[in-house]
């Protein structure tokens, strides 16, 4: 069969689409895999949702013929926050489309390359996205050194990544992007295209991602994190009950530890941890932890195939992303990813979806989801950090 750009655009609609869909949506990424996705709360380009929150006080007692109790009124608050455009792109030659124009296999191979390239890319940007603070930073910038710099976070780069610096405050500090040409995970050294300026970055200073601040993803730092004064339109300050506690440590990692901060959790809010997210140091010092009083480690198989160890049945999964020191106890049934749809490429007038670039021999296909995650419950959350990791 010959391959022409309807037979490209039909492939990508019927045989690619439900395949990349899937991938996105429940095996990128395990927390991802949990969370619900919904159209709900979506008013136009924003999410609404009105949460309660406190206890309502009309409920009492008293004597046969006294005064019934004085009623009083739920506490609520308008959670509200714009969704965020989500997009993924493949590129493909023309060049490569007329190599192949007469060998159906071929195009298929080449399809199917650039989706595969894709779903990696998703898979690293979708989990560094999920696991930030929404500011598009991937990590702090401790020391710089010509044209390197010192980071909490080397996992997080890859050659390749366009950054930018920005200081505690959150403001451009020069505005240039840079290309990140090498990294040590050893050393925790990233290696950029130009030299640094030491004194730009000060203390608090971090890389993350351009074009990132005010477009990505809430991440679950974003409710843990001190530097992020509001979330959901919602005052951090202001409303100080609504958001989670973070239990500081110096120290191992004990059963009895995380055991206790999920029971605070269960006794005062009623709320229920069905999934623990840590780094891999922590995750090591706890299988540690476990082996050295003999402890049998408990395994699990997670939706899209994960499978990791677990803590009195639920789920213990160490993400790359997650900050060193730390272990978040979650309720992965407060979460969802409100969305305004599902993942749908991008058609132009004419209904193709593989377009050329203007001037170049290239054809693109783009595929765009508006949503955005929120929690409706984050004061039954917890962090613990501080551990010392393995």
């Amino acid at each position: 069969m010959t391959v022409t750009m309807k037979t490209a655009d039909a492939a990508l609609k019927t045989a690619y689409l439900d395949v990349v869909s899937e991938y996105l949506d429940f095996k990128a990424n395990p927390f991802l895999s949990k969370i619900k996705k919904t159209t709900d709360n979506v008013w136009g380009k924003e999410i609404r949702k009105l949460v309660h929150y406190g206890i309502n006080g009309g409920v009492g007692v008293g004597s046969e013929d006294g005064e019934l109790p004085t009623a009083y009124g739920n506490k609520y608050v308008e959670f509200k926050i714009g969704l965020k455009n989500l997009y993924g792109t493949i590129e493909i030659t023309d060049k490569a489309i007329r190599a192949s124009e007469n060998k159906s296999g071929a195009f298929t191979n080449l399809l199917t390359d650039e989706i595969n390239s894709l779903m990696n890319a998703a898979n690293f940007n979708f989990s560094r996205m999920l696991m930030g603070n929404g500011t598009g930073k991937i990590g702090a910038i401790l020391s710089t050194g010509g044209s390197s710099f010192y980071t909490d976070m080397p996992n997080a780069f890859h050659v390749g990544m366009n950054i930018k610096f920005f200081p505690a405050s959150g403001e451009e500090v020069d505005g240039k992007v840079y290309k990140v040409l090498s990294g040590n995970r050893e050393t925790k050294y990233v290696t950029v295209n130009a030299n640094l300026d030491s004194f730009m970055y000060g203390n608090g200073g971090y890389a993350g991602f351009a074009n990132a601040p005010g477009n990505e993803i809430t991440g679950i730092m974003a409710l843990f994190d001190n530097n992020v004064n509001k979330v959901y339109g919602v005052s951090k300050r202001s409303y100080a009950d609504l958001f989670p506690v973070v239990k500081q440590t110096n120290g191992s990692i004990t059963e009895a530890l995380i055991q206790s901060q999920i029971d605070a959790i269960e006794e005062s809010y009623g709320g229920q941890v069905n999934f623990i997210l840590c780094s891999s140091g922590v995750k090591r010092a706890l299988m540690n932890h476990l082996s050295t009083y003999k402890r049998n480690l408990e395994t699990m198989e997670l939706n899209g195939g994960y499978k990791t160890m677990s803590f009195n049945g639920i789920p213990v999964v160490s993400d790359r992303f997650c900050p060193e020191g730390t272990m978040l106890l979650l309720n992965t049934d407060d979460f969802a990813m409100h969305q305004l749809c599902d993942w749908q490429w991008l058609e132009g007038e004419d209904g193709r979806i593989l377009r050329q670039l203007e001037n170049k021999p290239v054809y693109r296909a783009t595929l765009v989801k508006y949503a955005e995650l929120l929690c409706s419950r984050p004061w039954a959350q917890r962090a613990i950090t501080g551990i010392n990791e393995a």
